[in-house]
């Protein structure tokens, strides 16, 4: 998991020079994004690579989207920014309350344009989370 660009899968490690070091390197393949990256295997902590969630955490992320809603009285825009951090925090439990604070039946009021957007941001990043944990085994960092 990479927080810029989500789940990718490591295809390599390989050794390159630059500047005059050689540095060790994971390939990290995004299929999304049709894209290629290159990291430093020292620097994954750094730059925030994280494993994807294992399944006794995403059991606890399920449990967590079944529960009520827990809506604080405080203002939209305080509300909104706690909501982003846990969305950016990447820890999959923290964005399941997200997913089930803001998700709206059809009998409440229909959501503002920025909460429709947060709710689909956090949406996305749990499916990606908990669908990819159940993939077939492949290297992990």
């Amino acid at each position: 998991m990479y927080p810029a660009h989500g789940v990718g899968q490591i295809v390599s490690i390989e050794e390159q020079e630059v500047a005059g070091a050689k540095l060790e390197l994971f390939v990290i393949s995004f299929v999304k994004d049709k894209m290629t990256l290159r990291v430093p295997t020292a620097k994954i902590a750094s730059v925030g690579m994280r494993k994807l969630a294992e399944g006794p955490l995403v059991k606890r992320a399920l449990e967590t989207l079944k529960g009520r809603a827990r809506v604080k009285r405080t203002m939209w825009s305080r509300r909104a920014q706690e909501y982003e951090a846990k969305i950016n925090s990447g820890d999959i439990v923290a964005i399941a309350e997200v997913v089930r604070d803001l998700f709206r039946s059809e009998s409440q009021p229909e959501q503002s344009y920025s909460e429709r957007q947060l709710y689909e941001a956090a949406l996305d990043g749990c499916r990606v989370r908990s669908l990819r944990c159940s993939a077939s085994p492949r290297p992990r960092p």
